[in-house]
Formats: structure tokens, C-alpha cells, sequence
């Protein structure tokens, strides 16, 4: 059977009027709004002419300039019912469509397409069956619920739906009343077989019907959400005139409001958003008296504090950074490189995150200012507390809320008094933490001191996390060693030895003497100390690694001389060598008798202690006995371990000293070290052990201005030691110009600034030999041996432990 058939006559060319979202079909009114200028030029046309024009769906929505090949071969005849011109020069027409037709050339393209045209005549319809009353029964219906999904079913429309009885006709008119993709429609228009395109109604309303429903749900959900809403807030409303008649309203709803304007405000994190949330609506049911409500009230208090989101910008200008530095601390070079290195890295990385740094040295020699002067470098916040004595975790990670007066710890704390998250936060006296039943202070450190956990750290009272990758933590210590290991293996540590005279004079200039001078109401005209008061103010009155006794010292002197200011003696005064007993008395330190020249049984060690280095005696005398040694001075078991071990090689290698083989059977041998209320311990005093006793055992005595430090073997090895850097300062300050070191430690002398190696001499030795010849030249069997009376030696006891070896 033939597809085309004459049942309309249709002229054989027409205006193409090309419509975007729209296909448009036989019997069907359709408004249109026309603008662009060929579609006007087009309809124009048709109204000068017979009113017909042939519209086709392009396939391209998006075009405003299609081409033939952009549109639709099949269109529909239709006839321009009404034509109005708007004012903006656009045309609304009402088009019927008349017949089904095929585009079959392009005639001509300006000023609009003129096109071709042949009928598209449908095929007859099918005999009644079975199968055309189901299909049709299922289309009408299916449409009926979309329809009612939609709630635009009327009786009109169910009354239309059951008139007609053509398929093809009950097929375009569900098409064209249902909102259906261009394709779709296009499909059904080119159909002329009545049955096959109800079939293709059939599928697509079949998909429609799910998708309706689906959109139906989600339509009566808002729905609901939205009466629920409505409903909530008629109650509250109603709520709200109840308690204003009660009088209980206005205060709290006040607060309410303001909380959740704080809220909205802080830009707060997700998770601390929605927790914040929760406790407000608990607040909002709890009465104003209850308990409950200050602790809610309290802990969203302390969440709207923090700084989750504030950040201070840090100042990455290097050069600006070092001279800050270099304004605030003297030398410490080592310390400034490596914050420079950190801003260096900040620069180029904007998402680096924080070091952990821990600074260890003596009390006195800056670490705490330090801090201070890196804050102020990179332009953050500077928070401070001390560790020292804490021994409960709860001050680390908080209280939890389940306790009365439960509050965060002290690092939470700090953020919200420094109101950034990016601070530097400064934790004084790490190695003085204690630990008892409540936990241990240390160990909750090892999560807020690790990089790679503390960007979620929760502290117990808020039970959220908090970003901490930002913040510059900065410990400080004197000691090492009870730091636990887990704790210093997270920490970067930057030793800080003590000063020399040199160094101490300087920085008396230029940071100690002009405070000083300010806090006690003075003026650098009234009072002036010089270069030489200086160092003897610290040669006779201080004896320290650091500076907290040189500024004792000078505060006393200026509160001295603000009393004569006061008084009406204006001054001005300067302050010479001469005059420093008459503001502090009479020198403190004075120099040991015994350093006048060598004594035969006593040696210069070099000891190492949380203060600093120092110098320490070894004392030994010989008597008539029976082979006995005896040991004082508050030793500890390392070091009369020392002590056996010198005594031993001595017995070993008697003959080559000039010794007989029984020396030891007839004396009693006597080693002490002064000081006696001092603890001392630590392998570095063996050889200093040995120089005493070869010294007194055969009479020659150990050079006056020789220090000496290392630990000795029964083999006659010298094996390295800790903590020279500190020992040559001790040593500097104390006048001695010869330090014997082992070899081991030459590697160590690069820490050790050039001023100070320059003034010392550095004797490295390997073996007991090689010692013994640098202390006393050559010993043989013409050496003689005297037996000695035992004589003492006044050491000033300094009240503070010693250490003879820097722990690991």
C-alpha cells in the first residue's frame, strides 16, 4: 500500500517557518511567538499570500541560524489563524495545522526559506480488534493519571479522551497535550501507520507515567517538609504568646537569636556548625534555671571563640625577618637560619606545614625571648605557658563536660586567647613534666606535637576536632634527658650553648643596659657602665652559660643609683671597674689559689650540667696502708667506675710508669671531688681520674691552665664525650688555655664558634699514652715516687648537680 495519498490539496512550495521546542500536528491550535528575522519575513509572506506556511522542528535548539540540514524534513501545513505585531517588532500568530507534509528541496533561501513540498498521507485505520480497544483503553487511561498526577485532569479532557475513536488522531492529540521531548514528538508526526504510532504513544507514556509519579512523590514530600514547616512555626508562634504572657519571652528568645546569628557568622566547620546546632536547640527547650542551660551556654561560648577560620597572614619578607631577629638577639645564628629557612619554605609552599622545634640549653641564654622575636618576625601571635610541675593530662586535652568546671586544656585555651590558628605557641619547660593517677601530661603532647595527627586534635571538653598544622609550636628545655623518647623524637632540637664574656658584654649594650636603665625611671645620660666595668662585673660577680645573673647585677645597680637620682643626686654616674664594689661589695668569684701554678694529685675536668658547663677538680692523695681506695665527694656509680678503671691501667702498666708491681699493697689511695653536697656522675671524669692519680703516684704535677675531658678503657682508650661546646665555655671563662679532648670529638669543634676555637688549643688524643705524654711528657722508670701527705684544696661548692657527659 502506496504512503501517499491526495486528501488535501497542498501547494507545492511554501514559506518554512522553523519553531525550536515545539512539534505541531494536524487539528492542533498552536500560538507562536516569532522573532527572528527570517521566520517574520517568512509568516509576512504567507499573509500577503494564501496564509499557508509549512512548519518543521529544527533539531538543534540551541541554533539561531539553522540550515536545512539542521531541520526536520517532515513538518505539518499550517494555516496563520490570527497575526499580531508586538512592539518590540516581534509577531504572535495562532497556527492550525492542517496536513502532514515532506520537504523536498530548498527553492530559496533569501529573504527565508521557500521550500518544496509532497504529502504525507497516513494509512488507513485498522479494522477493529482486540488489540486496538486494549491499546487504546491503555493510552487513554495512562494519560488520565498523568493528567491527574499533575493535577490538570478535568471532565472536559476525560470527555475529549473518550470521543475519539481514530488511533492515529487519539495518538496526536496525547502528544501534543503532553509536555514530550522534540524527538519523541517528531517519531510520532513521521509515523503514518495510525496503529504502529499508538504503540509508540504507548511506550513513551509508559516512561512518562513513572517519571510523573516520581515527581508526584518528591512534589508531596516538599509538600509535607513545607506544611510541617508552617505548622512548626504557627506553634511556636502560638508558643511565643504564651510565654509573653507568662513574661518569660523576650530575654531568651533575645539570646536564641543571638546565638544563631553568631553561628551563621563565625564560618564555622561543617561538623562544629552542626554540633553547635544540636546544643542550641537543646538550650532553646531547656528552662533558663536549670543547670543544664549555663553548661550549654558555656560550650557554645567557647566554640564562637575559637578561631576555626581566623588566620593571622604571615610576613615573608626574609630580609625584613633577619633584621628583626638580628635586632632582638645577638649571634644565635643557627636559631635564625632556621626560622628563615621556615619563611624561605612558607613562600613557596603557602600550605607548609608548622615545625616543631625544641629549644635546649642553660637558663638565661634566650630561649623564651627567642620565641617572642620569631612571632614577631613572621607577624603571628605570640601564646606562652609553662609545663613545669604539670602532671595532669586533663591540662593538655581538657575536661570532659561531664565534670563541674570541666574546661579545655591549655592549648585550646591559648588559641582562643591569641584569637588566630596559626600562632606561636611557645611550651616552656618540657623536660619538667611530671606524671601521676591523672595521666600523663607527656604522652597527650605526642598527638598535639606530631604534624602528621594534630590537624584533627580533640580536645575532651569540646569533642571536636581542631585544625592544629598551622600553629609553630615551640618547646624549651634544660636537660634532654627526661624528655621522654617518643616526645623528642617529634621534635626538631636546636641546642643553645651559653655566652662568652665577649658576647655578654655586647649584648649588655645593646639590650641589658638600655632596659634596664628605662624600667628604672633613668635616662642613658644619668647612668652609664663601661666596656671594662662590664667585664668585670661578669669575671667577678657572674659565673654562669647565661645572662639572668649579669641582669640581677645591673638591676642592682640601677636601683642604687635611681635611689641617689631620687634623692636629688642627679648624677651623672659611670660606672668603672673601680666603682663596682662600692654599688654590689666585694667581688664574689674570686680566682682559685691553686691556679697560680700545677699541683702535684690535682686536675682540671670539665663538667657539663642543665647550667651550663663547668670546671670541677679531681683531688687525690696517697697515705700508708694496705691497699685501700676510698672515694668522696657525692659520687655517682659511673663515676667510681671511673675511678676503679684509672686505678687498674695504673696497676697494669706500673713498670712503664716507674712504678714497682706492689706499689698499691702499702698505700691507701684517697679520691676526692669538692663540692661534696653536689650529686656528680658521668664517664667523661676518667680521664681527668687518671691525670690525678699518675700525678700524685708519681709526683709531677698536672699543668695549671689544662682542662680535660673524656672517658677511658681499661685498654687504654679515650672514648668521646658530650657537651664540648659548653665545656670550652666553662674553660674560656674559667682562664684555661689548653683543653685535651679525644679524637673522636674533633667532628664537635665545628659547633663551636671561631671566636672561642681561636682562643683555645685543642689537643686531641686517642690512647692513655698519647695522654700521659701531653700532661706530663715522658714518664719512665727514672721517674721517682713519693708518698705524699694527703693536702686539701678549697673548691667553692656551687649548690647545683653536675653532670660529666651531655645525655642522649
Amino acid at each position: 500500500m502506496s504512503a501517499y495519498k491526495n486528501e488535501l490539496e497542498i501547494p507545492g512550495v511554501l514559506p518554512l517557518l522553523t519553531v525550536r521546542d515545539v512539534v505541531i500536528f494536524t487539528d492542533m491550535f498552536l500560538p507562536l511567538f516569532i522573532g527572528r528575522e527570517v521566520s517574520v519575513a517568512a509568516v509576512e509572506a504567507a499573509q500577503e499570500a494564501d496564509r499557508l506556511v509549512f512548519i518543521a522542528a529544527q533539531k538543534d535548539q540551541t541554533r539561531d541560524d539553522p540550515g536545512p540540514d539542521d531541520i526536520y524534513q517532515v513538518g505539518t501545513v499550517a494555516m496563520i489563524m490570527r497575526h499580531l505585531k508586538m512592539p518590540d517588532g516581534r509577531l504572535k500568530i495562532l497556527a492550525r495545522g492542517l496536513a502532514k507534509a515532506r520537504r523536498t528541496a530548498v527553492a530559496a533561501r533569501d529573504p527565508y526559506f521557500r521550500v518544496n513540498l509532497e504529502p504525507l498521507v497516513e494509512w488507513p485505520a485498522p479494522e477493529p480488534s482486540v488489540e486496538l480497544e486494549a491499546l487504546m483503553r491503555n493510552v487513554r487511561e495512562q494519560s488520565q493519571k498523568i493528567l491527574s498526577l499533575k493535577e490538570v485532569l478535568t471532565d472536559e479532557v476525560v470527555a475529549i479522551l473518550d470521543s475519539v475513536d481514530d488511533p492515529g488522531r487519539l495518538a496526536d492529540l496525547v502528544t501534543s497535550n503532553l509536555r514530550v521531548k522534540v524527538e519523541t514528538a517528531q517519531k510520532v508526526l513521521e509515523a503514518v501507520d495510525p496503529l504502529a504510532r499508538l504503540r509508540l504513544v504507548n511506550e513513551f507514556l509508559g516512561q512518562e507515567l513513572k517519571v510523573a509519579t516520581m515527581q508526584a512523590k518528591l512534589d508531596s514530600e516538599a509538600r509535607e517538609e513545607m506544611d510541617k514547616s508552617q505548622r512548626e512555626y504557627y506553634l511556636r508562634e502560638q508558643l511565643r504568646a504564651i510565654k509573653r504572657e507568662l513574661g518569660e519571652e523576650n530575654a531568651k528568645d533575645d539570646e536564641i537569636t543571638d546565638y544563631q546569628d553568631k553561628i551563621k557568622k563565625a564560618h564555622l566547620p561543617k561538623e562544629v556548625s552542626t554540633e553547635a546546632m544540636k546544643q542550641l536547640a537543646r538550650l532553646e527547650w531547656t528552662h533558663p534555671d536549670a543547670a543544664e542551660s549555663s553548661l550549654i551556654r558555656t560550650y557554645l561560648d567557647w566554640i564562637l571563640d575559637l578561631p576555626w577560620s581566623v588566620s593571622t597572614r604571615d610576613h615573608l619578607d626574609l630580609v625584613e625577618a633577619k633584621k628583626v631577629l638580628d635586632v632582638d638577639h645577638y649571634n644565635l645564628e643557627k636559631v635564625k637560619d632556621r626560622i628563615l629557612e621556615y619563611l624561605a619554605v612558607r613562600k613557596l609552599h603557602k600550605r607548609q606545614k608548622g615545625p616543631i622545634i625544641c629549644f635546649v640549653g642553660p637558663p638565661g641564654v634566650g630561649k623564651t625571648s627567642l620565641g617572642q622575636s620569631i612571632a614577631r618576625a613572621m607577624g603571628r601571635k605570640f601564646v606562652r605557658f609553662s609545663l613545669g610541675g604539670m602532671r595532669d593530662e586533663a591540662e593538655i586535652r581538657g575536661h570532659r563536660r561531664t565534670y563541674i568546671g570541666a574546661l579545655p586544656g591549655r592549648i585550646i585555651q591559648g588559641l582562643k586567647t591569641a584569637g588566630a590558628n596559626n600562632p606561636v605557641f611557645m611550651l616552656d619547660e618540657v623536660d619538667k613534666i611530671g606524671a601521676d593517677f591523672r595521666g600523663d601530661p607527656a604522652a597527650a603532647l605526642l598527638e598535639v606535637l606530631d604534624p602528621e595527627q594534630n590537624s584533627a586534635f580533640s580536645d575532651h571538653y569540646l569533642n571536636l576536632p581542631f585544625d592544629l598544622s598551622r600553629v609553630m609550636f615551640i618547646t624549651t628545655a634544660n636537660l634532654l634527658d627526661p624528655i621522654p623518647q617518643a616526645l623528642e623524637d617529634r621534635m626538631e632540637v636546636i641546642h643553645l650553648s651559653g655566652y662568652t664574656a665577649e658576647e655578654k658584654v655586647t649584648i649588655a649594650k645593646r639590650h641589658l643596659v638600655p632596659r634596664l636603665v628605662s624600667d628604672h625611671g633613668l635616662n642613658r645620660n644619668q647612668l652609664v657602665f663601661t666596656d671594662t666595668a662590664l667585664k668585670g662585673l661578669i669575671a667577678s660577680y657572674t659565673q654562669e652559660a647565661g645572662l639572668r645573673g649579669l641582669d640581677k647585677k645591673l638591676a642592682a645597680v640601677c636601683r642604687k643609683v635611681a635611689r641617689k637620682v631620687a634623692e636629688g643626686r642627679l648624677g651623672p654616674y659611670r660606672i668603672t671597674p673601680a666603682s663596682l664594689p662600692k654599688f654590689l661589695g666585694p667581688p664574689e668569684i674570686l680566682p682559685e689559689p691553686e691556679r697560680a701554678e700545677g699541683q702535684v694529685g690535682v686536675a682540671t675536668g670539665l663538667a657539663w650540667t642543665e647550667f651550663g658547663g663547668e670546671l670541677m677538680y679531681v683531688e687525690v692523695r696517697t697515705m700508708a696502708g694496705k691497699g685501700n681506695l676510698t672515694l668522696t665527694g657525692q659520687l655517682g656509680e659511673v663515676m667510681k667506675e671511673s675511678a676503679q678503671a684509672a686505678l687498674s691501667y695504673a696497676r697494669s702498666r706500673a713498670e712503664e710508669l716507674g712504678l714497682t708491681q706492689a706499689f698499691y699493697e702499702d698505700l691507701d689511695i684517697h679520691i676526692h671531688i669538692p663540692a661534696g653536697a653536689v650529686p656528680k656522675e658521668g664517664p667523661s671524669a676518667g680521664v681527668s681520674l687518671m691525670a690525678a692519680l699518675i700525678s700524685v703516684l708519681t709526683d709531677r704535677p698536672v699543668p695549671r691552665d689544662m682542662a680535660m675531658t673524656g672517658e677511658i678503657t681499661l685498654r687504654g682508650q679515650i672514648m668521646p664525650i658530650g657537651g664540648l661546646k659548653e665545656k670550652s665555655l666553662a674553660a674560656l671563662r674559667a682562664g684555661i688555655k689548653k683543653i685535651i679532648i679525644p679524637r673522636q670529638n674533633l667532628k664537635d669543634l665545628e659547633d663551636i664558634p671561631p671566636l672561642i676555637r681561636g682562643r683555645l688549643e685543642f689537643i686531641d688524643v686517642d690512647n692513655m699514652d698519647q695522654f700521659l705524654k701531653t700532661v706530663f711528657g715522658a714518664i719512665g722508670p727514672q721517674a721517682r715516687r713519693r708518698l705524699r701527705r694527703p693536702r686539701t684544696r678549697p673548691v667553692p661548692a656551687r649548690g647545683r648537680r653536675r653532670s660529666w657527659t651531655r645525655s642522649a
